[in-house]
């Protein structure tokens, strides 16, 4: 489930369009809203169908994962460099660029009939959800006021949080009682109304003192890098020791190596390296690895446990996690103002340990039960750390740099963000798999299966590892198997929250050395 995104401006130094006139700026804030939306109600809303996914298209755990991961990877891949293309060719024009692209990838996401071309044309939605993602904010950035321009994030922020919320109900909702591919199309009415309203109502603005040069080499680099490392990971985990997936790995490790060394000789990077000699922007964004990397990686799998093993209906799955969503946003003005009193040191510290706690509970939960003593308590906690959390890192990572720069290091956060969940999804899935066919293959030949049943088993291993019942065998085998797959996925599970918990809790640990009570510096570049 994606959760817990923060907006991206774009990287350039903002050279604003006139400001406009009350009715003008509503359009441009009612555009912005609607546009993101498409990308916060898809991300959030995908994760809860994907079982129904699995069932009609008859995909495996790796199938299944591309479709999360083609997305994540070329929006977390080229995100900064769509806020430059906006900055050089204009906001509104690569705005509604990514917009139309996004809008005809869902299409194709809605038509497919084989999970490949699902996962092709969700990498398609990644590159639009990147040249879309940076406008949204960057609209406002160029068309508000000083004094509007608070109100109107607050506004977006909001907008986001309703959508935030409404996606996994909604997508679960339409997985159940329609089609999973409704989850697509409707983003096609809104790119519709977008398009059209951005045209008629939104000025054009661009950034006339940004670099007319695009880092290609850096952008093929780290999108090359991160393909490499996670289709290596997601091969690892069926194959285990498999010679492809450890050499797609370490190619990945190489191509990143190669881009951090191109990065430092660019004239134009896409990530300049200079801003990360400040100890509190590197600390801050070394904390954002770990904790988004245990939120984004443990989430992946939580709906699979709630429909596979625990029996929810796809509905049900989406509206479990809604404490957690509504916890978090209706709590982040408020742990916002604690810096203000308190320094942002202490909430990041504290809202990493509940979170931790927040995981172990999901672990606890996995064993089954009433939703009310499992999941909710779980989601709570969660939501509570997640509110301690959000907004002082966002604030820590706007000030620990230049002003004039806020904007690059908001992008380089949010890139962060999404490569830690991208990441964690593929690298936990091979702790999730190794634990789950190591319970099963030490099980199953006890339970003394039919012939056919073991052949059918050896068909289909791939798609086990979902921990979806199976229906085509015959009884007593069916309800054998079927309890062996719940104990083996909870036993991955488990593991799964348990190594999250661990992850923050180091970024936890991360934020002693590198973040001050107040934030005060400035990352000199």
């Amino acid at each position: 489930m994606a959760v817990l995104r923060r907006p991206c401006e774009s990287a350039g130094e903002t050279v604003r369009a006139p400001v406009q006139t009350s009715g003008a700026a509503t359009w441009v804030l009612i555009v912005a809203i609607a546009g993101s939306s498409m990308t916060f109600i898809d991300a959030n809303a995908v994760s809860v169908a994907l079982p129904a996914m699995q069932r009609e298209l008859n995909a495996d755990a790796a199938d299944l994962q591309w479709v999360v991961e083609g997305y994540a990877l070329f929006l977390s891949a080229l995100i900064l460099i769509g806020g430059s293309l906006g900055d050089i060719f204009g906001r509104r024009r690569i705005f509604v660029a990514g917009i139309v692209l996004f809008a005809l990838a869902s299409l194709a996401c809605a038509a497919s009939r084989s999970v490949l071309v699902l996962d092709i044309a969700r990498c398609v939605q990644g590159v639009g959800g990147a040249l879309a993602t940076p406008g949204s904010l960057a609209l406002i950035s160029s068309n508000f006021s000083d004094s509007d321009r608070g109100r109107a994030i607050g506004t977006w922020s909001g907008f986001a949080a309703i959508t935030a919320a409404l996606g996994p109900l909604l997508g679960g909702w339409l997985a159940q009682h329609a089609s999973w591919r409704y989850v697509f199309l409707i983003n096609v009415p809104l790119a519709v109304f977008v398009v059209i309203a951005a045209f008629a109502r939104v000025p054009e603005s661009r950034d006339e003192a940004a670099k007319r040069s695009i880092d290609v080499t850096g952008a093929l680099l780290v999108t090359s890098a991160l393909a490499a490392l996670t289709f290596g990971l997601i091969r690892l985990q069926v194959a285990g020791t498999d010679l492809a997936g450890a050499i797609a790995a370490g190619s990945g490790v190489l191509l990143l190596g190669a881009f951090v060394f191109c990065e430092a000789r660019e004239s134009a990077p896409m990530v300049p390296l200079a801003i990360f000699r400040n100890a509190t922007f590197s600390g801050a964004n070394v904390y954002t690895f770990f904790l988004y990397a245990a939120l984004g990686g443990s989430l992946y799998f939580v709906p699979f446990d709630l429909q596979n093993i625990q029996g929810y209906s796809p509905t049900a799955a989406g509206a479990a996690m809604l404490p957690f969503i509504i916890i978090m946003f209706a709590l982040s003005r408020w742990s916002g103002s604690l810096v203000a009193t308190t320094g942002a040191r202490v909430p990041l510290i504290v809202g990493a340990v509940v979170a931790a706690v927040g995981f172990l509970a999901y672990a606890r939960a996995a064993a089954g039960g009433s939703y009310w003593t499992t999941f909710f308590p779980a989601s709570v906690i969660l939501g509570f750390g997640g509110a301690l959390f959000v907004a002082p890192l966002t604030t820590t990572v706007m000030e620990a740099g230049d002003a004039k720069h806020a904007g690059l290091a908001s992008g380089i956060n949010n890139a962060v963000s999404r490569v830690a969940g991208l990441l964690a999804i593929a690298a936990l899935g091979i702790v999730l798999l190794a634990s789950f066919y190591g319970e099963f293959d030490r099980v199953v030949p006890a339970l003394h299966v039919s012939v056919r049943t073991q052949q059918l088993l050896a068909r289909d291993r791939e798609a086990l590892g979902t921990g979806k019942p199976l229906e085509a065998l015959a009884e007593p085998d069916r309800t054998a198997v079927n309890d062996l797959l719940r104990r083996s996925y909870t036993l991955g599970f488990e593991r799964v929250m348990a190594i999250s918990a661990a992850f923050a809790l180091l970024a936890a640990l991360v934020v002693v050395p590198t973040v001050p009570s107040r934030v005060r510096s400035r990352v000199n570049r």
